[in-house]
């Protein structure tokens, strides 16, 4: 699967995930993008954006991209409060579907 980790996200959650292929939104040279522009560029090109940004799915509406979106919900945003959450989202990630939001977390 192709994933997007959202800037917010630090890079090094990327090893979390050694089955995917996993870029980050800098690496794509994506990170003055707003929301909605990132979806716009991602769609098609990733299967997924993985983001800690618990509004986008509510501003935006995802179903217009081809690309699905799991939101992580943690206290923070540091590797050591999203790595509890990597089960959970492998386990996502195995079944989602592009028009998808969903939730991993608190």
């Amino acid at each position: 699967m192709r994933v997007l980790l959202d800037e917010c996200v630090p890079r090094r959650f990327r090893r979390e995930l050694p089955e995917h292929e996993v870029r980050t939104v800098p690496e794509m040279g994506w990170a003055s993008f707003k929301n909605g522009a990132l979806l716009a560029a991602a769609s098609g090109k990733f299967d997924v954006l993985v983001t800690t940004d618990r509004r986008l799915s509510y501003q935006h509406d995802i179903s217009a991209f081809e690309i699905a979106v799991v939101v992580l919900v943690a206290r923070r945003n540091k590797l050591e409060s999203l790595l509890p959450l990597v089960p959970k989202l492998r386990k996502v990630l195995e079944h989602i579907n592009v028009r998808e939001v969903h939730r991993v977390g608190d």
